[in-house]
């Protein structure tokens, strides 16, 4: 079975991947997997992203490909980015990372107590 008929099966409901066998050397692993966010999408909205990609995020790309208006590209890639947890890419730092930093003289005292009285 490959992920197009898996997400034809689900129709968009969630889902648990419960075995894993990996090819090629018969060992398999049984447990409770959540699929990654990107196959949890339509087959439709997959091929999607990996031509936004491919075009290397270049809307003009994808108008040409899909045949559609800038608006529509755009309103489906905010539509699927809707869908998606981002990761935090740039965290708040810890108090013990502004105590470190504080430490090895890359901040001054102000500096390390303005960054402690941040809300996080």
């Amino acid at each position: 079975m490959d992920w197009q008929e898996l997400t034809d099966l689900t129709r968009g409901q969630e889902f648990v991947v419960e075995r894993v066998r990996l090819a090629g050397s018969g060992v398999a692993i049984e447990g409770q997997f959540e699929p990654p966010q990107l196959a949890r999408l339509s087959v439709d909205d997959q091929v999607f992203v990996a031509a936004f990609v491919r075009s290397h995020g270049s809307i003009k790309e994808m108008e040409r490909l899909f045949g559609v208006s800038y608006p529509t590209i755009k309103s489906r890639l905010n539509r699927i980015a809707e869908s998606l947890d981002f990761v935090d890419t740039d965290p708040a730092p810890t108090g013990a990372d502004v105590v470190d930093r504080l430490r090895r003289g890359e901040i001054s005292a102000e500096e390390a107590l303005a960054e402690l009285e941040r809300p996080r």
